[in-house]
């Protein structure tokens, strides 16, 4: 326990808090130079499991190039630091207190803290858009100490580094799907960039691009606009027309517009950005597979069928080959191209296609994901338009749970679930059950999407519909 180190220390010394000063002070003293600067790195580190990687990590960012084993070993020996594992250490509040003091009387204070911010810079940096369940337990101990990064130690994060601990930290919750924990990392971020930088800046456009991009996902397309259409224009100002963030501002942009069914707003933005993506990128690239997904999900809104396969298939296969068979982007690809065989009756092709990416999902991001309620969600309406309403049922109802918890009750993907259950019940004579679940999908989608989207218009005519039809 690390209470037991407190207690070892007034051994030492007389007993109470200034006992435990007074040990630490033998103790400090009679340390080498070397176990003393490990000492002082350590105290950079967060009140939470220390992975011995990230000291390491730490300590060659800040040129201490002595035995860091060796000297970890002397401070465990002297209380200073508790084993709690292998390879992975922690130190009491109390003792951290008392050698961030010894730190700032050492002359290498400022080369340990900036070493200790490029170490974790570099942490963040390694966190995907989506992290997998692998990736997320590899980075899980890393999260406390990124997040003393971005608030105690930003003044020694370098320019090009700022937003990094921000951004690795906001990925790591929101490709999980925790919107709510990524929300304050996003807005820190524009916030220490517009404190460092002023407003007029590229770490800035990124910082409103990515907080755009998080309201987006949580359905808050109102918020999300002014702030693409603002990190475009900066993008354009600072870095010119011709640049890969202006790319993917358009993109983000056109992907919004899409979710708003402002489909002749977003074809452009998509074709410009493809274009640009090749040009800029080459025709080999993970943005340019993205777009061409993205431009095929605008086509099957806008019912231009015969325009979407090869898109789909070149998108997959592109992901297939740059990020691997076994990827988030590749699941996704394989449910966007089923979603396209089973609008057009090719059930037998759908289905091996949604269990496969259902069963990639699972495997790769975790049971509870937004990703799997759209896996959920889709194969149920496959079963639902074969008229296999026993099989449907318990997806849809697992999706909508689903979406509600993580995205919360009023999500526009919300709708779509109660909507597609209402639609089952419906085609099962089972009108009293899907008439108040159109009334709560209509009254989601009213004040998320406005009366005129078009999704708002089918859930308004399918409740219509509805109750015009159904037997007395």
């Amino acid at each position: 326990m690390l209470a037991d180190i407190l207690a070892r220390l007034q051994k030492q010394a007389s007993a109470g808090e200034s006992g435990v000063a007074a040990a630490f002070e033998l103790n400090w003293q009679s340390l080498e130079l070397e176990a003393q600067k490990l000492a002082c790195l350590l105290s950079l580190f967060a009140l939470a499991p220390i992975p011995w990687s990230l000291v390491e990590s730490a300590a060659s960012y800040s040129d201490l190039e002595f035995d860091l084993k060796a000297n970890c070993a002397v401070l465990v020996e002297r209380y200073l630091l508790q084993e709690l594992a292998e390879d992975t250490y922690q130190i009491h509040e109390r003792i951290r207190e008392l050698l961030q003091q010894k730190l700032e009387e050492l002359a290498e204070a400022d080369e340990l803290k900036r070493g200790f911010c490029q170490a974790m810079v570099a942490v963040a940096e390694d966190i995907p858009e989506t992290p997998t369940l692998i990736e997320i337990a590899q980075v899980t101990l890393a999260i406390p100490h990124l997040a003393e990064t971005a608030t105690v130690y930003q003044a020694w994060l370098s320019d090009d580094d700022l937003i990094w601990p921000f951004l690795g930290l906001a990925r790591f919750y929101d490709g999980q799907g925790a919107y709510v924990q990524a929300l304050p990392w996003y807005e820190q971020s524009l916030s220490a960039a517009k404190k460092r930088f002023g407003d007029e800046h590229p770490s800035v456009a990124t910082s409103l691009s990515n907080l755009a991009f998080l309201y987006k996902s949580q359905g808050r397309y109102n918020e999300a606009e002014p702030l693409y259409i603002q990190a475009l224009a900066m993008d354009k100002r600072l870095l010119g027309d011709e640049h890969p963030s202006v790319a993917i501002d358009l993109n983000n942009l056109a992907f919004l517009y899409k979710s708003q069914g402002r489909y002749s707003e977003a074809e452009p933005l998509y074709i410009q950005a493809l274009e640009m993506g090749k040009r800029l990128l080459g025709d080999e690239h993970p943005f340019v597979a993205t777009n061409l997904n993205n431009l095929a999900l605008l086509y099957y809104s806008q019912g231009r069928y015969s325009e979407i396969e090869p898109l789909y298939i070149e998108a997959l296969a592109m992901r297939k080959r740059l990020l691997g068979d076994e990827h988030p982007f590749v699941a996704t690809s394989l449910n966007n191209l089923a979603f396209l065989y089973k609008s057009q009756g090719r059930y037998s092709e759908a289905e091996p296609l949604y269990i496969q990416s259902l069963a990639m999902d699972k495997r790769l991001l975790g049971d509870e994901h937004p990703s799997v309620a759209i896996d959920l969600n889709n194969l149920g309406a496959l079963y639902a338009s074969q008229g296999r309403y026993s099989e449907a049922e318990p997806l849809y109802i697992q999706s909508l749970a689903m979406r509600k918890r993580l995205l919360g009750d009023e999500h526009p993907s919300v709708a779509t679930s109660l909507n597609n259950l209402a639609g089952l019940y419906e085609s099962q004579g089972r009108y009293s059950e899907a008439e108040p679940l159109y009334i709560e999908a209509l009254a989601i989608a009213e004040q998320r999407l406005g009366a005129n989207h078009p999704n708002t218009i089918t859930l308004r005519e399918s409740l219509e519909y509805l109750r015009r039809n159904r037997q007395p």
